[in-house]
């Protein structure tokens, strides 16, 4: 682990399906996050038509509301879409890149000036890369990662580095059970990071935090966020069960703890 405190993001995706399921986990994240604030940052990513109910219930509790994506233009007429500018004021996270936003076409390009809006905002911004299970196979993880960094911070500066995250999350790891190796996982993300260096300036890159996503649960997540090079995960599936997430909230506290003592 590198750096402050270890951020866990909590992508609900398209669930829960009813407010008031949004509402209670919502609740319920905090209860669990509460005696740990000095150990981990906590933030959570409903779907937009739960945003601002979410945004009420975690009022005061030291957690953090991001949207799952957003739209690089301020306005106009791009039916369905929400702009950085929209979100700014009431969130103050948003993720961009997620790679079931690029198997529905998601271009870098459309990543790198979803991620520029959404730092002109004032958003702290989760950018996703990773390889699929081909490319992975084919040893190509690397070269296609550090493409993807390389896209994605193209219209970016050093100014941006503090409130950039990037998240190295494997395609073959999502939603699979399958997770990636410890020793893989921490190649990939000092990869990120000195890409990242590379491209907005080496103290720039210090100040980049670089979290893993991929199958993460209250069982494994220790071995991630022990990882030199890993500042958090970001969390699919396993932050819908209030109980499994609270765990892995105690779980990363306690790393950090160790860690800083």
């Amino acid at each position: 682990m590198s750096g402050p405190r270890p951020l866990l993001a909590a992508n609900w995706k398209m669930n829960p399906v009813t407010l008031d399921e949004a509402v209670t986990l919502a609740r319920a994240v905090a209860e669990g996050a509460r005696a740990h604030s000095d150990g981990v940052e906590v933030a959570v990513f409903p779907p937009f038509p739960w945003l601002l109910s979410v945004r009420r219930a975690l009022e005061g509790k030291g957690i953090g509301l991001g949207a799952q994506d957003c739209y690089w233009e301020r306005s106009g007429a791009f039916t369905g879409e929400v702009s950085a500018a929209m979100l700014s004021g009431w969130c103050e996270w948003v993720i961009v890149g997620h790679s079931e936003r690029r198997a529905m076409g998601e271009t870098d390009e459309m990543v790198a000036k979803k991620a520029g809006a959404a730092l002109a905002a004032q958003l702290s911004t989760i950018v996703c890369v990773g390889e699929n299970q081909e490319q992975h196979d084919a040893g190509q993880a690397a070269l296609v990662v550090k493409s993807q960094v390389t896209a994605a911070l193209a219209l970016l500066s050093a100014d941006d580095s503090k409130r950039l995250v990037l998240a190295y999350e494997p395609i073959w790891a999502i939603g699979t059970g399958k997770n990636a190796d410890p020793e893989h996982a921490y190649k990939m993300m000092r990869l990120i990071r000195e890409t990242g260096g590379g491209l907005i300036g080496a103290q720039a890159g210090l100040n980049l935090r670089v979290v893993y996503g991929g199958s993460v649960n209250a069982a494994n997540v220790e071995q991630y966020v022990e990882l030199p090079q890993c500042d958090g995960c970001l969390v699919g599936g396993a932050s819908l069960k209030a109980d499994e997430f609270s765990a892995m909230i105690r779980s990363t506290a306690g790393v950090y703890s160790a860690a800083v003592q």
